[in-house]
């Protein structure tokens, strides 16, 4: 894989240390601040993170993980990797015209994603037209006209393909699916597709929603809280106060990792004498070192003891449920010898994790990209239900299932229609608020985008947010796939890869970032967003913008609508009778708009003003009631599967460091594992290692070879580290390795790429 697609890279500096055995202390403060000063400076930095995640505030761009309520709130509210998300926002360095000026494509595609996104921020449109070598400056008018010619020039408004990140508000994602679904399409792939798409299947076929069941306080109330696939302690680093609390209140906590994560040994709060000066909290009584992709073999195994031991809640099953009969003798069944070779416990490590939950009256299920990125995800989801469903862990206090969520209002994008698959009720209520049909068949998700661009089927690619290149699978097929595109725009704050790999034509459009102040023909504007636990909240930025051409994404989406559809987007007989500046001048209209169209948002301003917002309804949460055909909660049925590993090879799962959010790399330092200095290593079993006749500290490629297009996937030059986790497995950071993670290998009906089981050899580099 050429430096064109990841960027050169310099190790020299890389070196490994022992991993640690608690999170945040005083350590993530001295980070967090440091980060903070050099990038913003005392005054901004004081003005930027006392308002985050505060009533009166702004909301994190980064995790989705919930507020606590306004008055239980500490005054600095946020996390080490919260503030590091501010300070790459809220930077005073910026990309200017003449940055580009200076800079050819050419040049920037040898540089790091690190370095592209410490330049800072983006301040006017930019575009590289055809040919050119460089990007030069547009006006917004232009830019939108250029877009438009673009669509409108199109066959049909199925070849075009209209992305989304988590980081958009709920206001932006409304406009956004509107305007593309009065173009005439439902492309609308997303973040969702690549994460917790399998989570919204399982639990939409089980329980007839696809969220999860639990608020803040039940994580609090546990007794039981099962922590599978999740590493807390980088990825949702507040999440730690709630297991601190939960502790407190004598919770026991099983974490289900492959990895020993120093955030789920020890938590040391910043915020408290213990952690500053104590110990701090131990927080998990019992793990299971996993082996990847032995997650459904291991719920099966646990379900299996319940059975026999009748730990089952008959008469929430009676009540509430059906299936029961057929899991209970499919359970009855497991072959312990698969289990075993599955997962790589024991019976014994099994059993104990089985004894907590059959003793606990009130367990919590939390999950994330551990279960959800692997061929069966969706079913391993559907097997936590089952557990749940069985135990009679559904709408009741302190107990529940909790998938959580990674890009700040991922969930949200979701609910305001940001889906290739909308419902049909979604859809008849666009059509009767705003007068137009909307199109019914279903459109592209992430794969199939990418497959369409590929084919020739997708000419003209717009991502509100995100960084496509490098969340997507199979870099260097994707970056063909843009490539084969005849415009491709990004709507962004800050420059990243997918701003050098483009179409034949490719646009920048700057937008405002969630700290600063959105002052439209209506006034000083907020937005609205909603957490994993299905509350919405108001955001409102304070910092003058990072230059006076940026626009919000709203203004964005609304401009390229007035410019596509022209007089069909004025508010008047024509068919459809969309008031674009009406939104863009009043975010209020907008909200009026969500509050007669989702279900969910009854007096939508009154609610969201109030501090603290308010908590969409979530039926078997509220009243054990269950919108499945049947009305009633499912049991499912699945089998075990065992990867098919050949002699030699390993099972790799991409993951983040902890200096990184998604594709955003903060910087070099993932000190919880040890590593410092770079990011090409992997992390392998020594027993692993010297099998394969290797050693640590030598130089690898990484190599997945998928039999269905028969082809070599490789990444060259990472180092190896000796790090403890299942035999036959490894692990990795992504994006580095996204290229290894086959196009054509999804989740089964959730099409999530397999990014946490990609089957892969280490070769001596060259």
């Amino acid at each position: 894989m050429g430096e064109e697609l990841l960027g050169s890279s310099d190790e020299s500096r890389l070196h490994v240390e022992v991993p640690q055995d608690h999170a945040a202390g005083v350590k993530a403060v001295g980070v967090a601040m440091g980060r903070a000063l050099r990038q913003m400076g005392p005054s901004r930095s004081a003005r930027t993170l006392l308002r985050l995640n505060q009533a009166d505030g702004f909301d994190c761009m980064s995790c989705a993980w919930p507020d606590p309520d306004p008055e239980h709130r500490h005054r600095a509210e946020f996390c080490e990797n919260g503030a590091k998300a501010v300070a790459e926002e809220a930077t005073k360095a910026r990309v200017t015209a003449g940055f580009f000026a200076e800079h050819p494509v050419s040049d920037l595609l040898q540089r790091t994603d690190h370095w592209l996104g410490k330049q800072g921020r983006l301040t006017e449109p930019m575009v590289r037209r055809e040919g050119a070598t460089h990007y030069e400056p547009i006006g917004w008018e232009g830019a939108f006209a250029l877009v438009a010619e673009q669509l409108n020039g199109l066959s049909s408004p199925d070849e075009a393909v209209f992305y989304t990140s988590g980081r958009a508000s709920n206001e932006a994602a409304f406009v956004y699916q509107l305007f593309v679904r009065a173009f005439g399409t439902n492309n609308l792939p997303d973040c969702s597709n690549m994460c917790h798409e399998s989570s919204g299947v399982a639990l939409i076929e089980t329980i007839g929603i696809g969220k999860g069941s639990v608020s803040l306080e039940d994580l609090h109330a546990a007794e039981v809280i099962v922590i599978a696939g999740q590493n807390p302690g980088t990825n949702h680093p507040r999440m730690l106060s709630a297991l601190e609390e939960a502790k407190k209140r004598g919770a026991r906590i099983i974490a289900v990792n492959p990895l020993r994560e120093a955030g789920l040994v020890n938590f040391r709060n910043p915020q408290k004498a213990r952690g500053v000066l104590g110990r701090g909290t131990g927080l998990t009584d019992l793990h299971l070192p996993v082996r990847l992709n032995g997650d459904l073999a291991l719920f099966q195994a646990i379900g299996s003891l319940l059975v026999e031991w009748d730990a089952v809640d008959h008469e929430f099953v009676e009540d509430y449920t059906e299936g029961f009969e057929a899991w209970r003798d499919h359970v009855r069944a497991v072959d312990w010898d698969q289990v075993t070779e599955a997962t790589g416990l024991t019976r014994d490590q099994v059993t104990e994790a089985a004894r907590m939950i059959a003793a606990s009256k009130a367990t919590v299920y939390c999950w994330a990209m551990g279960l959800t990125q692997h061929r069966n995800a969706v079913a391993t989801i559907k097997e936590v239900v089952n557990l749940a469903l069985a135990r009679g862990d559904l709408g009741k206090p302190g107990a529940g299932l909790c998938p959580v969520r990674g890009h700040s209002n991922v969930q949200g994008d979701r609910t305001m229609g940001i889906w290739e698959k909308p419902p049909a009720w979604f859809l008849d209520a666009l059509a009767a608020e705003y007068g137009f049909e909307p199109p019914r068949e279903h459109g592209y998700d992430t794969v199939e985008c990418i497959h369409a661009m590929l084919a020739g089927d997708a000419k003209v690619f717009v991502a509100l947010g995100g960084n496509f290149l490098h969340a997507a699978p199979d870099t260097e097929l994707t970056a063909e796939a843009l490539r084969r595109t005849a415009l491709s725009v990004q709507v962004s704050t800050k420059l990243n890869r997918s701003h050098l790999i483009t179409g034949a034509t490719a646009l920048i459009l700057p937008t405002l970032g969630r700290t600063e102040r959105d002052e439209q023909a209506g006034g000083p504007q907020h937005v609205t967003v909603e957490d994993s636990m299905s509350v919405v909240h108001a955001s409102r930025g304070r910092l003058a913008p990072a230059s006076e051409q940026l626009r919000s994404e709203v203004a964005i989406v609304t401009g390229l609508a007035e410019a596509t559809l022209g007089s069909r987007s004025v508010d008047s007989t024509s068919d459809p009778a969309i008031d674009w500046a009406g939104m863009r001048g009043d975010y209020r209209t907008i909200r009026q708009g969500i509050e007669r169209v989702v279900p969910g948002f009854t007096d939508y301003e009154a609610r969201v003003s109030s501090p603290g917002g308010f908590v969409l309804p979530h039926p078997p949460r509220d009243s054990r009631t269950f919108t499945t055909p049947s009305a009633r909660a499912q049991f499912t049925v699945s089998a075990i599967e065992l990867l098919d590993v050949p002699p030699g090879h390993l099972v790799l799962q991409t993951l983040r460091s902890h200096d990184q959010f998604n594709t955003t790399i903060y910087g070099l330092s993932d000190r919880y594992r040890g590593i410092e200095g770079g990011r090409h290593i992997v992390m392998v079993n020594p027993r692993d290692h010297e099998a394969l006749g290797l050693h640590p500290g030598q130089l690898v490629d990484i190599v997945a070879h998928w039999p269905e297009d028969d082809r070599d996937r490789r990444v060259r030059n990472f180092r190896l580290v000796d790090y403890e986790t299942p035999r036959g497995t490894a692990a990795a950071y992504y994006p580095e390795t996204n290229p290894l993670v086959p196009l054509g290998s999804a989740a089964l009906d959730s099409n999530t790429p397999t990014s946490k089981s990609v089957i892969v050899r280490l070769e001596p580099s060259a």
